[in-house]
């Protein structure tokens, strides 16, 4: 995309965020990780936990007792295969360079404006709405739709998501 933006027709966002407003409240625990991973070990305990992976899933649904409880059983299984605790420790840590290049990335949105779609989950508690509604300020073409979901959105309303990728295209091919 940074080399050639001219092959980018179009760009589709599901909670996907590059604003720090959409950083929700946990985050700031994380941040606390990132400045010292040693010395904030419960940090990374609670985001491999069971209990975090079953809330990554669950909350902000619009039916929790509807969902499967495999996706975060499994999710949990293959958090801790041999060798995972590490991988998913590096990986907590270097999201921080994501952040850091969210004003490269936003410079980037300015400067080519493709044409984009932002579905988000309204109650996303880790990417929290504020995050598709800060893309208005680099695109304000921007069509975005907060749907009544969480942050797996397309768990829940695939159907919905799917057919606005449909129109957003169709219209994209006009």
């Amino acid at each position: 995309m940074q080399s050639h933006p001219g092959r980018l027709s179009a760009l589709i966002v599901q909670n996907a965020n590059v604003y720090r407003e959409g950083l929700g409240e946990k985050w700031s625990g994380v941040a606390r990780y990132w400045s010292d991973p040693t010395g904030h070990p419960e940090v990374f305990q609670a985001f491999v936990s069971l209990a975090a992976a079953e809330q990554r899933h669950r909350s902000g649904t619009r039916h929790p007792a509807r969902y499967n409880p495999d996706t975060w059983n499994d999710e949990f299984a293959f958090l801790s295969r041999p060798g995972q605790e590490q991988i998913q420790a590096d990986l907590l840590y270097d999201y921080r360079t994501n952040v850091a290049s969210y004003p490269a990335w936003q410079a980037w949105l300015r400067s080519h404006r493709p044409p984009t779609l932002v579905v988000w989950g309204r109650n996303d508690p880790s990417f929290i709405a504020a995050g598709a509604e800060a893309f208005r300020r680099d695109l304000p073409q921007a069509q975005i739709h907060l749907l009544d979901a969480g942050h797996f959105a397309l768990d829940e309303a695939n159907d919905q998501i799917a057919d606005l990728i449909l129109q957003f295209m169709v219209n994209q091919a006009r």
